[in-house]
């Protein structure tokens, strides 16, 4: 009954979409420059790049190009956003807009006005600013506000926005990156004896001193604020120091001749060497450090240049190993090695110390704190003191990926999520010994289902999708980067694991274990099972039809696929994934309508979505084929004459001769748990009666030949 009904309203859907996207139209870039600039002359230009001219009496020469000649960066979908940017001829923005994406979050969910309203915060920035996506505390760094569920996008804009402009900068200037550097002086060799009290006089060690009072006010406002107030505000928080060691003046100094020289003989040409040192409880080294990753509570700045480190580029020190009188010795001593000409000590450059704040079990909040570097002019050779970096960001190297800054970024989630796979992967591994146990089976999957659906679901939002198949199958015909997925590391540890799966178990690990939706779903029904709610059983012949539903569905959105991934994406509203576990029912009310029904449904047939529309679950069947291993355990017996566990199997995955379609499984193990079990399970059920008949005949045969042996004791 609401089969059907649901069927019909799964088809006017996609057919809204398809009348949305024909009736949607958007302005040409040449409509919006007039519309920005109704008095200015627009003109073509090939030259330096490719573009619009913006004359207009009075006002400064602008420029209009589209952002992906400079700037062909992947974002989440796999292609670049496009953007039509505008700016002056000193390199200031002033008007950006979104001409094309293929964000499937974006497409549908977001509304369009939320993308417009971020990028029109990119008014007024300037070439050499450095932008951050989210709160920044520094005055020389500008923040722009995200958007909420498009973390990555927006991530991906960002960069984007700020590539764009500086390579139309560079075209514009006719002076390449290379010919901008400016001719340098040599770091003097000469050294003479100093203490520490005179480095840090002549300013050769910088300093970066906080109380506690300074910490918490950088974390007013936010929820990592403390609740109450401090009783000492002035009280130390950190005392730290850091210093370049190349100039001799500085390196011989604090490490004596033979460590300099060996730490010198070390390096590779263009290493720079960063002496660390602070006292405090924070560690600026990182408790959670480990090995190949990145420290993530210290960096430097230069520019807009970021320079981090990783544990090669580490070395740790003691107080005997400082040379410099009068040394008062500290808790944490580092050095930092900057590599490959990343850090140049003739200009200006900054230490950034990170303190990160826990609030809740996994959220948290980051305050930056800076400490600037120059070095005296009076130790480079033939450099004036007043050294100009106001165009340093020519020679800037080009920022990170995005996808490093995002990861790191999640790093506490995709651990959370890393060992929660291992578990997966040692419940599947000890079935066997599980299936034998049907209480702490129960709860074991119980468990694991309310962490797929909360934490996987709703907190990481990693709910996987068909668009993503369509994303994957259309970047190996386009050209395959690996980028693009790296982009949710979420995403693709889940991709990665779901892959591993479906090679091993098929696809039943994912569909029974690790999808969201499909949580909620069996979750839903039950409850609906606890509170006696009647459960209802589609005949089988009606079933095995159905189950060609999905199918269809898959071949009807891969075919529109071929035309237009976009359409495809829109069409793919067919999965209620977006709107219950992505959005978390936030959306408009047709929407959450067609997927609480689907919920709804899961209330009296178990997972009725799974079973009959879903096309991932589709997807995931095809090359499930290839599975290496049957891990599910039949019996001859089992469909003739036996049909429990066809009865008992709550997708009805088991044909009423005994196979398993694997391809419609969902791993459950519930058939597992009847093979084992000698009081359920017909044959085993069998053996046992067997079993006590024999054992009763020869415990008669035994009485017998006892009252023989007794008679014959009395006859003698």
């Amino acid at each position: 009954m609401f089969l059907p009904r649901l069927i019909c309203l799964c088809l006017m859907l996609i057919a809204s979409f398809f009348n949305a996207a024909q009736a949607s139209t958007e302005l040409s870039p040449e409509a919006m420059l007039s519309e920005w600039y109704p008095e200015a002359q627009i003109s073509h230009q090939q030259a330096p790049f490719v573009g619009w001219r913006v004359e207009q009496a009075g006002n400064k020469l602008r420029y209009a190009f589209l952002s992906r000649q400079f700037a062909d960066i992947p974002a989440y979908s796999g292609k670049p956003v496009e953007l039509l940017l505008v700016m002056d001829d000193s390199g200031t923005l002033e008007h950006s807009r979104v001409i094309e994406h293929h964000e499937p979050i974006l497409l549908i969910g977001i509304p369009a006005i939320k993308l417009t309203e971020f990028v029109d915060q990119y008014q007024g920035i300037g070439v050499g600013e450095r932008v951050q996506v989210g709160l920044s505390r520094r005055d020389d760094i500008h923040s722009v506000d995200g958007v909420t569920g498009a973390t990555v996008t927006v991530m991906v804009i960002n960069q984007t926005i700020m590539k764009a402009v500086r390579g139309a900068m560079r075209a514009l200037t006719s002076t390449p990156a290379s010919a901008e550097a400016t001719e340098t002086g040599q770091l003097v060799e000469e050294w003479q004896p100093r203490s520490w009290p005179a480095l840090l006089d002549a300013g050769l060690v910088q300093s970066l001193i906080l109380t506690k009072g300074e910490v918490e006010q950088a974390f007013i406002g936010t929820r990592a604020a403390a609740k109450k107030p401090l009783s000492d505000p002035d009280a130390a928080f950190m005392s730290l120091y850091f210093a370049p060691l190349r100039l001799p003046e500085i390196g011989i100094n604090l490490l004596g001749q033979q460590q300099y020289d060996r730490l010198m003989d070390s390096l590779s040409p263009g290493d720079e060497p960063i002496l660390v040192v602070a006292n405090s409880d924070y560690s600026f080294r990182g408790n959670g450090f480990v090995r190949g990753g990145i420290f993530d509570r210290v960096r430097l700045w230069q520019e807009t240049a970021e320079i981090s480190f990783r544990d090669l580029d580490y070395q740790r020190l003691g107080n005997s190993d400082i040379a410099a009188a009068g040394f008062p010795g500290f808790g944490e001593l580092t050095i930092f090695i900057a590599r490959d000409r990343a850090l140049d000590l003739h200009h200006k450059w900054q230490f950034e110390l990170m303190v990160r704040r826990q609030f809740g079990a996994l959220d948290s909040e980051i305050a930056s704190f800076y400490g600037d570097y120059q070095l005296p002019a009076a130790f480079i050779k033939g450099v004036k003191a007043d050294v100009s970096t106001s165009d340093a960001w020519l020679d800037a190297e080009e920022d990170s990926p995005v996808w490093i800054a995002v990861w790191q970024h999640k790093r506490l989630q995709i651990l959370v999520l890393s060992i929660g796979l291992l578990i997966l992967l040692v419940i599947l591994f000890a079935q066997d010994w599980l299936v034998q146990r049907p209480k702490l089976l129960h709860r074991v999957r119980t468990g694991y289902l309310c962490f797929t659906l909360f934490f996987i679901g709703w907190y990481s939002l990693a709910q996987l999708s068909i668009v993503n198949v369509f994303a994957f199958l259309h970047s190996l015909v386009n050209g395959f980067q690996w980028s693009s997925f790296l982009l949710d590391p979420m995403m693709f540890i889940l991709w990665s694991f779901v892959a591993l799966t479906l090679l091993l178990w098929g696809r039943g690990i994912f569909c029974g274990w690790l999808c969201p939706f499909g949580a909620l779903q069996e979750l839903v029904n039950e409850l609906a099972r606890r509170f006696k709610i009647k459960q209802y059983t589609v005949p089988f012949a009606i079933h095995e039809r159905l189950w060609a539903l999905k199918y269809l569905i898959l071949l009807g959105l891969f075919g529109l696929s071929l035309q237009s991934l976009a359409q495809a994406e829109q069409a793919a509203e067919v999965e209620p994934f977006k709107t219950a576990i992505t959005l978390r029912f936030m959306r408009e009310w047709g929407y959450v309508a067609y997927a609480l029904s689907w919920v709804f449904i899961s209330i009296f047939l178990r997972k009725a979505y799974c079973r009959y529309v879903c096309p991932l679950g589709a997807a995931l069947a095809v090359p499930a084929r290839l599975r290496l291993f049957d891990w599910l355990k039949r019996r001859k017996e089992c469909g003739d004459p036996c049909q429990l566990c066809a009865k008992e199997c709550e997708v009805q995955a088991i044909h009423p001769d005994g196979r398993i379609n694997a391809n419609e499984c969902h791993h459950c193990l519930d058939c597992q748990i009847t093979y084992y079990n000698e009081r359920k399970c017909p044959p085993l059920v069998m053996k046992a009666k067997k079993r006590r008949r024999r054992e009763l005949e020869r415990e008669a045969g035994r009485i017998k030949i006892t009252n023989v042996e007794n008679t014959g004791q009395q006859g003698e």
